[in-house]
């Protein structure tokens, strides 16, 4: 056996794709998809009125920042953030609290 026939026997590279599972590039496919709508999305949302941009983004950002303080599902680094704001909103367990007491402890 010559040394350049041992080349032909060698793996090409879509021998090597060809062992590479699905899923990888299902993952793969999905997150190029991921960037092209991004960038489609941004280029868009730079042709949109600033004003009116503005205040859906601080709509959308009130009602997520809302629901994190009701149900107290914010992200870690917000919660000392959220412990000094949460005495003053309505939280997911304060309305069964309340309705466990008789109506004779609250006046006191």
């Amino acid at each position: 056996m010559v040394l350049h026939d041992a080349f032909f026997f060698a793996a090409t590279t879509l021998d090597k794709l060809k062992g590479v599972p699905p899923s990888f590039w299902i993952k793969v496919g999905g997150g190029v998809l991921a960037i092209v709508l991004v960038v489609v999305i941004f280029r868009k949302l730079m042709e949109v009125n600033m004003f009116i941009l503005g205040g859906a983004i601080f709509i959308a950002v009130g009602l997520v920042g809302f629901n994190w303080l009701y149900h107290r599902t914010e992200p870690k680094v917000l919660t000392p953030f959220f412990d000094r704001i949460a005495p003053f909103f309505p939280s997911a367990g304060a309305y069964e609290t309340k309705q466990a007491t008789t109506p004779d402890a609250t006046k006191k």
